[in-house]
């Protein structure tokens, strides 16, 4: 089995597809290169793309599989490291820390001027849009500065229920009672713009808004206007609506003219613990892939069968047992939705329960009980 790693400094470039095809590979290893649906149908060969990161908004994931390719991530593996800059700028903006650096190093001393303002994080409430992996992380370092919580998340089932501080709340009431608020959800037509201009509107004026996941989560023209109105009283951003590549050297955004924004170089899963936990991940799925053919995190396979009808398969464990059965449904028409097929101690037998799309009916279920390899035959409704 071959894989290929792309070069991370070709982040707004798209590989050439011939290139892509004579590799060969069966494995691509990708961080932030784009991979549309012509480079996967150029990879004749491709049965799984391993994201080595978070998130999958690079990779078309609707032609993956269409092409019968396996897609995963490392969920969670950098989320330490995105919550501790999450933090970092929650408490370099109260307490402006990289002005107070730029003055310091131009021999100038204001300490009238930074001894003002600043919250400070004790008692106070921090909005949480996003409560997974990365989000749990933040509130868990948010209880240690006794702040208050306030979480969204987009699932129905999450709680942060070990930290007693946290309580649920619906995006508009968690934005009218935030000092400071973070997001940490996934990019993707789903999120995109969550914060809006209606939505920036609703926050505290003395709000400070972190954004470490997306750039195209908020709205970042509204941003800028809230921000040169003072509205909201800071932004921290480590994404951008425009990013150069990993490679570039300028960007231009007006959000480099702000004096109330800090943003930093998409850092966030950028610390040694959080590379070498992505590798380790990275490693393990391609493993267990060559191993069992079967990706973990794999996040393209239904998590649930559709298949309204279930056979249950005894059969003689020989070659054409299976085949007979899988004939006879082909020919009238079912349709195969899962199946596994498992050997009885001894391997003189086998079991398959097979999961189809709808019954093939009295005749076909005769004739596969016909043949004398079938030991038995059951099917029933999938509750």
């Amino acid at each position: 089995m071959s894989s290929r790693k792309s070069d991370e400094r070709s982040t707004t470039r798209t590989p050439a597809a011939p290139s892509f095809a004579a590799s060969g590979a069966d494995v691509i290893v990708v961080r932030s290169t784009k991979l549309p649906a012509k480079v996967l149908e150029a990879g004749k060969k491709l049965k799984l793309i391993v994201r080595a990161g978070s998130g999958v908004d690079n990779i078309d994931v609707a032609a993956a599989s269409r092409l019968g390719i396996l897609v995963t991530n490392c969920p969670g593996m950098n989320a330490a490291a995105v919550a501790e800059l999450t933090l970092g700028l929650m408490i370099a903006l109260d307490r402006r820390i990289a002005d107070n650096v730029i003055d310091l190093r131009a021999h100038k001393w204001n300490k009238k001027e930074y001894s003002k303002h600043a919250l400070g994080l004790k008692g106070r409430t921090l909005g949480i849009i996003g409560a997974g992996k990365i989000g749990s992380e933040v509130a868990r370092r948010a209880s240690a500065f006794d702040m208050n919580v306030l979480y969204f998340h987009m699932g129905h089932t999450r709680k942060l229920v070990d930290f007693p501080n946290c309580r649920r709340a619906e995006v508009d009431e968690l934005l009218r009672n935030s000092d400071f608020v973070t997001v940490h959800v996934p990019g993707g037509s789903g999120t995109s713009r969550l914060l809006d201009a209606e939505r920036i509107a609703m926050m505290k004026p003395g709000a400070c808004l972190i954004n470490t996941s997306r750039g195209d989560v908020v709205d970042e023209d509204a941003l800028i206007v809230a921000l040169r109105e003072k509205r909201i009283r800071a932004a921290g951003v480590d994404v951008y609506a425009k990013e150069p590549p990993a490679d570039g050297t300028t960007i231009d955004s007006p959000m480099c003219d702000l004096s109330n924004v800090y943003g930093t170089h998409h850092i966030g899963a950028s610390t040694e613990q959080a590379q070498m936990a992505v590798a380790e991940e990275t490693v393990r799925i391609v493993a267990s892939y060559r191993a069992t053919g079967k990706a973990p995190n794999c996040i393209n396979l239904q998590q649930r069968t559709s298949a309204d009808w279930l056979l249950i398969v005894r059969m003689s464990n020989k070659p054409g047992s299976l085949a007979h059965i899988l004939n006879h449904l082909a020919e009238v028409g079912v349709n195969v939705e899962e199946m596994d097929h498992v050997i009885y101690d001894g391997g003189r037998a086998a079991c398959a329960h097979i999961h189809i799309d709808k019954s093939p009916g009295d005749e076909a279920l005769a004739r596969m009980r016909s043949h004398d390899c079938i030991l038995g035959l059951e099917m029933a409704p999938v509750e």
